[in-house]
């Protein structure tokens, strides 16, 4: 593509409109008073050869950009014909200025308006040879460069080109070198360095780095009043504490956030609700999560576990007990006190050699959490094991929820150990129970239905005498 004149202009205002810093960026001129000298080349119609000459100018700055000037040039040059007749040229005209900062003291100008230039004084009789004379209205335009060599003054450099308006057209050029002294002009100050002028600025004290709004005041998407541009975290949910990065944080792990969560001191492993404080299904006063006994019966007491006791061992927890000293083996009714024909000493150990099964359904799928529906089972393991200290018990789990083989050990395990901590927290002594997670092997049925999955998800629990 060829670059023409036209298309070079228009390349470098496309370069200035990405590159210009704000108008002015050290001070706000008003009057501007321009003196320079210049280069006069003549249309070859003038018959007039290229001169120096001089020009005064007076401007004034309005608001953003613009500038609008008052303009006089002169010049003498001489015929380029062999009389060489010296003709004065002068010129009076109005320019409006589009100013365009491209530094802090520096502007790079486009200029155009209207003028009258005037040739001398017509003879009466022309002569062939003595050049132009008379007058003739043009339209100009032109571009140019301001440099600052102070806060108020400023080398000014340009090149304009007039047509005339006659019959006859013809086009003239100057290009002209000077001096501007700017009047009544003022510092533009941005205190807080944000890229407001404080005359503008409604904040002015922003931090460094913080984005702004035209107002000059720091921009808060996530309303966590750290201003975006500081915020490393610029997404913070409504109402979470930030720090001053602008990040949230949870001082307790739960995954609750500060601010937003209104337990903030939740224990290390504590489930918690919808708040953030943590739930205790059971209601025994430790959280689900830690509370290795989750269906404590309403009213028992319990250790830091969430186990019940049973100090006089007639397998009704503490805290329900309305005997807490029954005698040991004596049967006792729902409230924990004695029948009126209590059970002999130790009971028998019938119970050796036997295997007791827990069936699967008792389980919540991947959980390991005992239903209601174990307990009759598991409270009669726990009267065989209670009347023979010698009789031990080996409980059991097989899991089988579709998971992979480690799995569903690891799940086996679980399952057998809250059978053996249940058995324990009804009076067993802990040396009396093993627990032993094996796994998905050896199945009862075939895997091919949940049913199926269902029946193999147990707890088997075989008794036998202490060696």
């Amino acid at each position: 593509m060829r670059l023409t004149p036209l298309r070079l202009v228009c390349l470098g205002l496309a370069l200035l409109g990405t590159t210009a810093a704000p108008l002015a960026a050290q001070h706000l001129y008003r009057l501007e008073v321009s003196g320079a000298g210049g280069y006069h080349l003549y249309d070859s119609k003038t018959e007039l050869s290229s001169t120096f000459g001089a020009a005064l100018r007076l401007g004034y700055w309005l608001t953003g950009p613009l500038s609008l000037e008052v303009e006089g040039t002169y010049a003498k040059p001489v015929t380029d014909t062999p009389l060489k007749q010296s003709v004065t040229v002068s010129s009076i005209g109005a320019w409006a200025l589009a100013n365009l900062g491209i530094d802090r003291g520096t502007f790079i100008f486009l200029k155009a308006g209207y003028g009258h230039s005037s040739y001398g004084a017509c003879p009466s009789v022309s002569v062939p040879g003595s050049g132009p004379c008379g007058a003739a209205d043009v339209v100009q335009g032109g571009v140019g460069i301001r440099i600052a060599l102070s806060p108020t003054l400023l080398m000014r450099y340009e090149a304009t080109i007039n047509q005339s308006t006659t019959t006859l057209k013809f086009s003239n050029t100057v290009l002209q070198g000077g001096l501007s002294l700017m009047l009544g002009s003022r510092p533009l100050v941005d205190s807080d360095g944000d890229g407001i002028y404080d005359r503008s600025d409604r904040c002015e004290n922003t931090r460094l780095g913080a984005l702004v709004g035209k107002d000059g005041c720091p921009t808060d998407r996530d309303g966590d009043l750290v201003p975006d541009g500081i915020d490393r975290c610029p997404n913070s949910l409504q109402g979470a504490t930030v720090d001053e990065a602008g990040c949230t944080s949870d001082t307790d792990g739960d995954g609750y956030l500060d601010g937003l969560d209104q337990c903030p001191d939740t224990p290390p492993g504590a489930l918690v609700d919808a708040r953030g404080c943590p739930s205790d299904s059971d209601a025994d006063g430790v959280a689900d999560g830690l509370d290795r006994c989750p269906a404590t019966p309403a009213g028992a007491t319990v250790d830091s576990l969430g186990c019940p006791g049973d100090a006089d061992g007639d397998t009704v927890p503490d805290g329900l007990d309305q005997c807490p000293e029954t005698r040991r083996g004596a049967a006792v009714d729902s409230r924990g006190c004695p029948l009126v024909q209590p059970l002999p000493e130790a009971a028998p150990a019938g119970g050796a050699g036997r295997t007791w099964t827990i069936p699967g359904a008792v389980w919540q799928l991947r959980r390991a959490v005992l239903g209601p529906e174990a307990f009759p089972v598991l409270d009669s393991v726990v009267t065989v094991l209670r009347a023979d200290p010698q009789l031990v018990a080996e409980v059991s789990g097989f899991a089988h929820d579709g998971l992979i083989p480690v799995d569903n050990t690891r799940l086996s395990q679980i399952r057998a150990e809250a059978v053996r901590d249940y058995l324990v927290g009804k009076g067993v002594s802990v040396t009396q129970v093993t627990a032993i997670g094996r796994g998905s092997e050896p199945l009862l049925v075939n895997d091919t239905t949940e049913a199926a999955r269902t029946t193999n998800r147990r707890i088997e629990i075989l008794i036998s005498r202490a060696p």
